[in-house]
């Protein structure tokens, strides 16, 4: 079921918390999460995946920017050149002799 909730409603949906037996907001839990290994996470040299994390949480995923797209176009070839622009950024392109 945990799995089926999050595919189905993203990082905006809820998931239940065992300990207090309720439901609870999935973006509430990952930062308790978060919070409860950060000292781990630090000791292990891990900041830079907690920060992309932490975005994630923020920004939402790809699947959040590709609908945008979207709705903002109904155009399926804007989706992918979204998804190809993202995918490029940060690549180097060597240049071929």
């Amino acid at each position: 079921m945990p799995r089926r909730r999050a595919s189905r409603y993203d990082l905006d949906g809820k998931l239940i918390d065992f300990g207090r037996k309720c439901e609870v907001e999935e973006r509430e839990l990952l930062h308790e999460m978060l919070e409860f290994i950060a000292v781990e996470a630090e000791e292990l040299g891990s900041q830079a995946e907690m920060a992309h994390i932490e975005k994630i949480m923020r920004e939402g995923t790809g699947a959040d920017r590709q609908m945008a797209v979207w709705e903002r176009t109904q155009d399926l070839k804007a989706v992918v050149d979204q998804i190809v622009a993202e995918t490029c950024k940060g690549l180097e392109r060597s240049e071929s002799p």
